[in-house]
């Protein structure tokens, strides 16, 4: 009986299958900065991005921006409301869309991988498959860093503003003269000006960002799948983490479906729906990752200055902007927005969220077993327990009971 019941644990021999290991280790890196690149390219079309630079190199630096990395700009980008010290600084904000479309791909992919060694898996195997997987990333993620440089040029006259009245000079008004000097912020000024912005993405803090980045994506993917197999004598890990971590997981992604809501809905009634759109796709999670911990009243402390300010969700621009510099909290987010509120309940039910779905989760008695499946049984259960009461009362357990006889 023992040699059978172990005879499909794994059909393994004594070292990991190599030719499968590589193999799926590309597969899964392919998919996953396919799947990188397409959301950035999409993201930025959305937003206009394309009309002013090439839209490959700019899709290769998102890309890295998304897995950790960095991108220094060059040129003049006090057109960005950088200047002095800030103008040589790396821009390290990390687009969450892109990142998490690339970490769903290759967790997915490297999870399937996993469940065709058995049952249980050899710790030998699982450290190939993983370091594979994670040493081609960081090779392909160089490939990238390579070449995601470009220069985005903005030209005054490409924006229609030689079609303006005045923008040569010489409008002349009957009474008044000759105004074109007197134009709003001198549009004749502008016309011929051109701000060429470059940028290039560092290679070694981005591959140091990527790096991590993987390993901690492959890290959450083991510890929330509750199917794939782990080494002999991990149990615990099973029973314990993998619950708490499952449903963390899920309730994270359901937050940010409801911010590709919310942002749909903002689309529909607004001017620009594209704009709305690229932006959700690129930056959604960053923005509902921020409002779970706020909603949980805890403060963030910061400040925003410049013209980028702009692109901050309403009322967070007013309080960053505002010179006393205010730790950012919901009472008084909601000082400038009453809906703010509306926040800690969605917080709140998060909480619960997690919480149910990590007790359902969690195997009772026995490795394989779990609420669901004992639940299931314990219901299907009932309705024939519930027949043969009505024919013996002792079926249902109650035989011994004190009062079985009353």
């Amino acid at each position: 009986m023992g040699a059978s019941k172990n005879a499909g644990v794994s059909g393994r021999g004594t070292g990991p299958p190599w030719v499968d290991v590589l193999l799926s280790a590309v597969v899964a890196v392919s998919w996953a900065l396919i799947g990188m690149a397409g959301t950035a390219a999409l993201g930025l079309h959305l937003l206009g991005a394309d009309e002013t630079a090439a839209l490959g190199p700019m899709s290769a630096a998102v890309v890295a921006l998304g897995v950790g990395g960095s991108v220094t700009p060059s040129g003049d980008v006090s057109a960005f409301g950088l200047t002095g010290a800030e103008a040589a600084t790396a821009v390290d904000v990390t687009p969450l869309g892109v990142g998490l479309v690339g970490a769903l791909l290759l967790a997915w992919v490297f999870l399937r991988s996993l469940r065709a060694a058995g049952d249980v898996i050899a710790p030998s195997e699982l450290l190939a498959r993983a370091g594979t997987v994670v040493a081609l990333f960081v090779t392909m993620l160089g490939g990238l860093a390579w070449a995601g440089h470009d220069v985005v040029t903005i030209d005054g006259g490409a924006l229609g503003l030689d079609d303006v009245p005045g923008a040569g000079g010489g409008v002349e008004v009957p009474g008044l003269g000759d105004i074109g000097g007197l134009l709003p912020d001198r549009i004749g000024d502008l016309v011929g000006a051109e701000a060429a912005v470059g940028f290039t993405v560092d290679t070694a803090p981005t591959l140091l960002g990527g790096l991590a980045w993987c390993v901690g994506v492959l890290l959450i993917a083991l510890l929330a799948s509750r199917r794939t197999p782990l080494p002999r004598g991990w149990d615990a890990v099973h029973r314990v983490v993998r619950p708490a971590v499952s449903a963390l997981v899920t309730v994270l992604l359901v937050a940010v479906a409801a911010g590709f809501a919310a942002a749909a809905w903002a689309a529909i009634g607004d001017d620009h729906p594209k704009r709305i759109a690229g932006a959700a796709l690129l930056g959604a999670p960053n923005g509902v990752w921020l409002g779970v911990p706020i909603g949980l009243f805890v403060p963030f402390d910061g400040r925003a200055t410049g013209p980028l300010t702009r692109l901050l969700p309403d009322p967070l621009d007013d309080l960053l902007t505002d010179a006393t510099g205010r730790s950012v909290t919901l009472p008084r987010l909601a000082e400038l927005d009453g809906r703010v509120w509306l926040l800690g309940v969605a917080a709140a039910l998060m909480m619960l969220l997690a919480g149910v779905l990590t007790a359902a989760r969690t195997p009772v008695g026995g490795r394989g077993g779990g609420w669901e499946r004992g639940a299931g049984r314990f219901a299907g259960r009932q309705p024939v327990a519930g027949a043969e009461g009505a024919r013996d009362p002792g079926a249902l357990g109650f035989a011994g009971h004190p009062g079985a006889g009353a």
